[in-house]
């Protein structure tokens, strides 16, 4: 089979790999009927994680089972599915706790830009799309690996609730996923922080009541005046640098609680700010499965429609320039179709 694979700092091709096959009997092969590039690829992309040369990489995907192994019982071929990101049992102590993300027994997916994918545990890990995925459905439903998931959880972590103030910093697909949970559960004022005059617009499409362009001190200034120098009730870190982090504590009110899912790199929490503020951090990597079942039926229901967040469709073997755009931010996400 075709995949992307990664061999050094923005150097990404679509190679012939070894095929995804059934390994356990728990497995499943997912025939990928859409991929996508994420905001945290680029961090490989850049050379800012370790490079594993000619690993294969992309962890989003929906698509087609095409193969079970002997032990999956609630999936057959042909079933049309949304793959979490991150697979789980959906039996162990952390995943009844809600924590699919840290399952004992969890794995991840590695070829979700490629043309199969392996699925571990997958009568844990899969949701089936009872319509079928369509041409009008994936982006939507794409979003569901990852994305939704992830900014939903932001908000979840945050504490957003009716009538709420919410700040979110970052604006990659994310972030921009973080406002429209913010809206659907139901904030008043929804403050995204973004630079760029494309994203400020899907933004907006999503719920964002008012854009803060400014950075730092200026940003921090800005959103006071918003919320009459009271600060916000819940914040949604989406980006995971230091800057961001800081940005995230300096807008948060007394009391309230900063949702992190960007995953962190060079962060220095600002602990004592944190004590004195009495503001809290809860997040982390986002239990995909979890809110799958949910956020799967308000897409259908038609409550949520998070496909904005992709504003540029490539074939798959032109990921080298899905990559590109997005790290020159040409793009906010990119589909990849086969």
């Amino acid at each position: 089979m075709r995949a992307t694979t990664i061999h050094g700092v923005r150097d990404v091709r679509f190679t012939e790999v070894p095929d995804a096959a059934v390994t356990e009997p728990t497995d499943a092969v997912v025939k990928v009927l859409a991929g996508c590039v994420c905001g945290s690829d680029l961090w490989s992309y850049r050379g800012e994680n370790d490079i594993n040369v000619g690993a294969t990489i992309g962890h989003e995907c929906i698509g087609e089972v095409v193969e079970v192994g002997a032990e999956v019982h609630d999936f057959r071929v042909g079933d049309h599915v949304v793959v979490p990101f991150c697979h789980s049992d959906n039996t162990c102590p952390h995943c009844l706790a809600g924590f699919h993300s840290a399952c004992v027994h969890g794995g991840f997916t590695v070829s979700g830009q490629g043309e199969y994918a392996r699925v571990t545990h997958a009568d844990g890990s899969l949701v089936r799309v009872e319509g079928g995925i369509t041409a009008s459905n994936r982006a939507a439903l794409l979003t569901l690996s990852d994305v939704m998931p992830t900014g939903w959880h932001a908000a979840v972590s945050a504490g957003v609730r009716p009538g709420s103030t919410v700040v979110v910093v970052g604006d990659g697909a994310v972030g921009l996923c973080g406002v429209l949970a913010a809206s659907t559960m139901g904030a008043e004022t929804i403050i995204a922080m973004s630079r760029h005059e494309s994203r400020q617009a899907i933004a907006r499409i999503f719920g964002a009541t008012h854009v803060v362009a400014e950075r730092g001190k200026e940003a921090n200034a800005v959103v006071k005046e918003i919320t009459s120098g009271v600060g916000a009730d819940a914040v949604l870190e989406c980006v995971g640098t230091d800057g961001a982090i800081q940005t995230a504590f300096s807008v948060a009110r007394p009391g309230s609680t900063v949702g992190f899912v960007g995953v962190p790199h060079g962060v220095e929490l600002p602990v004592r700010r944190m004590f004195q503020k009495n503001v809290g951090l809860r997040g982390g990597m986002a239990p995909v499965r979890a809110y799958l079942p949910d956020l799967l039926r308000r897409v259908e229901a038609g409550e949520i429609d998070p496909s904005p967040v992709f504003d540029l469709t490539l074939p798959m073997d032109q990921v080298s320039e899905a990559y590109a755009a997005m790290d020159e931010r040409r793009a906010t996400k990119v589909l990849l179709e086969p």
